[in-house]
């Protein structure tokens, strides 16, 4: 990610808005610069709870409050740490860069995570 790339993922062939991938420490100080509420995915390769979780992603980020984003915790061992991740997904809501939730027990509907980011966004 470059300093002039919004930090919005908008899908070229759809128009719409898409979870945004954070590749270093660096990401996710500009995401939190940009915006208040965030729905942060920390997953690995090869997990296939969290490939399932990719479509609920996509609708989360086109229907609920704030922003959503994923961060590979083996390549970004620093955020890994820093948030205390133990397993993935793990899926962390971020208000005002402080974290207010945290849902770490498998998989999410979408519905349950739209929620929670509405939740918040009305606090």
């Amino acid at each position: 990610m470059t300093g002039t790339e919004d930090v919005e993922a908008i899908d070229s062939e759809t128009g719409t808005q898409t979870p945004v991938q954070l590749d270093d420490a660096a990401d996710y100080d500009e995401l939190l610069a940009e915006h208040d509420l965030v729905l942060l995915e920390f997953v690995t390769s090869g997990c296939g709870i969290c490939g399932s979780m990719e479509p609920v992603l996509g609708t989360v980020a086109r229907s609920a409050p704030g922003t959503v984003a994923t961060v590979n915790a083996g390549l970004v061992p620093d955020l890994t740490a820093e948030f205390g991740v133990q397993s993935v997904p793990t899926l962390v809501v971020l208000a005002d860069g402080d974290e207010v939730a945290r849902l770490d027990d498998g998989f999410q509907s979408a519905e349950t995570l739209v929620e929670l980011l509405e939740v918040h966004a009305r606090e």
